[in-house]
């Protein structure tokens, strides 16, 4: 049997096997990408029948009304697009999960990868929230700011056949339930031989506390930096966690081990990290650097 709160240097198909069935409330990961990035020469071992293979172990250890968000975006070879984010959807969904939600992480920027002469910048990634069942939890974020603040609204509804129905008139709150684009800046690791692709710890804390509870377990195959695992702990939840670098999993053991575990009556401390987000002015030079 698996220990939570800690992070296993394997496989994680391997790992996933060691699990009982449905017991994991949320996962939060990001597979690799095609070939966008090395992974200290892991993704050699990427494919997509690995990756059926982890779907299927995603699918028997998730709980009834659990969550699997799965954070991917597509290579461009020759020209086009793999589309291989929307197979992976697509047999998340034959196998049984629920493609609850298309959401849209919008970067706000892009790194030089593409060909900018015949294509716009790509600056997004798919966020797919998959569902085992009925979804069991959702807690949503409430951080839009409504133009109408504070102003009596008469809301409306079109029925089927065209006609407008009249609803109860309401007082506009200061703030409205956020949409499912989320304008996230990317994340920087400081120093060498750090990972090439780390979680932004924003995405990665607004889906814990959106898809799971304080004292649910969630569940990283993909570890990397750590970046879920902090985020899980700093929120009162548990967490396991896999990643096949040894490399990598160092990294992300130390920034854990500066969490000091939290009551639950208590709020949690920020740590330093290792990470920093990346502003605006950065991208900015990036993009003059790239199209100079």
């Amino acid at each position: 049997m698996l220990e939570l709160n800690k992070i296993y240097c394997m496989d994680c198909l391997e790992g996933m096997k060691l699990l009982p069935n449905e017991c994991v409330d949320l996962t939060v990961t990001s597979p690799p990408y095609d070939n966008l990035r090395t992974y200290n020469g892991y993704i050699e071992q990427w494919s997509f029948e690995k990756f059926q293979a982890i779907a299927k172990e995603l699918y028997r250890v998730t709980k009834q009304g659990g969550v699997v968000v799965w954070i991917v975006g597509d290579a461009t070879i020759n020209g086009s697009e793999t589309g291989t984010s929307f197979k992976q959807a697509l047999y998340f969904k034959e196998i049984g999960f629920n493609l609850h939600d298309t959401m849209i992480w919008n970067k706000g920027g892009f790194s030089a990868v593409g060909a900018l002469k015949t294509r716009y910048a790509p600056v997004f990634e798919y966020m797919f929230i998959l569902t085992k069942g009925k979804i069991k939890t959702f807690n949503p974020i409430k951080d839009k700011p409504n133009k109408h603040s504070g102003k009596l609204i008469h809301k409306t509804k079109r029925l089927e056949d065209g006609s407008i129905k009249k609803g109860t008139p309401y007082i506009s709150s200061e703030y409205g339930q956020r949409y499912n684009i989320w304008d996230i800046f990317p994340q920087r690791q400081k120093g060498k031989n750090c990972h090439p692709a780390p979680f932004p710890e924003q995405l990665a804390q607004d889906h814990i506390l959106s898809w799971s509870n304080e004292g649910d377990v969630v569940l990283d195959p993909f570890m990397g930096s750590g970046t879920t695992a902090k985020m899980a702990l700093l929120n009162n939840r548990h967490f396991i966690g896999f990643e096949i670098s040894k490399e990598y999993c160092k990294i992300a053991n130390e920034r854990i081990s500066k969490i000091q575990s939290i009551p639950s009556n208590e709020k949690p401390t920020p740590v330093e990290s290792s990470i920093e987000e990346t502003n605006l002015l950065d991208w900015l030079d990036e993009l003059l650097e790239v199209t100079a």
